[in-house]
């Protein structure tokens, strides 16, 4: 069974946000669909490890800001692969509470859709959370962000908390030892370097500045393991 072939369903980039106990929080997701039209209902994923998980069933409301196809890596990497329990994500992001009293996320964004749960299906890791739409605008006309662009064109990967994560592939030989991040699963490799962050091809690991992070999730070099 070749699950790759699961690359080929099309998917979005959202930010989905919540609020309880003056907390607030949010996650990259790319499971946001409508479910029906009368009334606005639409459906989200969400891993039960997830800070935003708790936050949507303690409120029983969340937000979902649709992510322009311009987002930089790392917005995503701060919302995707890293936890509201140790950080606060919004507190260097653009964002304004919602009808919800859910955080909007207004960076990069080119709408939101605001709901409240009716209703939700345990879906063994994740939840499903069924909402009915309370409010919604439109910010600007730029594309949105389709998974697909975001493994192809940005190179990202998804995190191990996303419905449609899976382990990196067996790493091609290399005359250098190559490393991998223990976050993302992006993998280091010494011939190829990293040009966009100014290392040049056949910089070893161990030659890496300290001040180095992976491309992908912003994790440490110390989080590297060698392969």
């Amino acid at each position: 069974m070749d699950l790759t072939t699961l690359y080929k369903v099309s998917y979005g980039l959202y930010v989905v946000s919540a609020a309880a106990d003056d907390r607030l929080n949010g996650h990259i997701a790319n499971t946001v669909f409508q479910i029906s039209n009368e009334p606005p209902t639409i459906a989200v994923s969400t891993n039960k490890q997830n800070f935003t998980h708790d936050l949507i069933v303690s409120s029983g409301k969340f937000a979902v800001s649709i992510l322009a196809e311009s987002t930089p890596m790392e917005l995503i990497q701060k919302f995707g692969f890293k936890t509201g329990r140790d950080i606060d994500k919004l507190a260097s992001t653009s964002y304004r509470i919602g009808a919800t009293g859910a955080p909007i996320v207004l960076d990069h964004t080119i709408g939101f859709l605001e709901a409240e749960v009716v209703d939700s299906l345990d879906a063994g890791t994740h939840t499903v959370f069924l909402g009915r739409i309370v409010a919604s605008e439109n910010l600007t006309n730029e594309p949105p962000m389709t998974y697909a662009y975001y493994h192809q064109v940005k190179k990202g990967r998804a995190p191990k908390t996303a419905p449609t994560y899976q382990a990196a592939p067996a790493p091609k030989a290399s005359e250098f030892p190559q490393y991998q991040c223990a976050i993302c699963g992006y993998i280091y490799d010494p011939a190829q370097g990293d040009p966009a962050n100014n290392i040049a091809p056949g910089t070893l690991f161990a030659d890496l500045p300290d001040s180095w992070c992976c491309p992908l999730c912003g994790a440490p070099k110390d989080a590297f393991q060698a392969l």
